[in-house]
């Protein structure tokens, strides 16, 4: 099974990366809400279990 972080930047500026990995469906909600926060940048990464990515400065 394939694994999906987020990054992405807060309305702030703030560079952040999800904590937690998602499936596919789960990775494009939450994309969804992080957008509808205003957030800016925000990307789907594909991960391997026990990978998370690095926050982008």
């Amino acid at each position: 099974m394939q694994n999906y972080a987020l990054t992405w930047t807060t309305p702030d500026g703030t560079p952040r990366a999800s904590a937690v990995a998602y499936d596919k469906a789960s990775a494009g909600h939450r994309k969804t809400d992080l957008e509808a926060a205003g957030c800016i940048s925000v990307e789907i990464v594909p991960v391997k279990p026990g990978q998370l990515p690095d926050v982008q400065a």
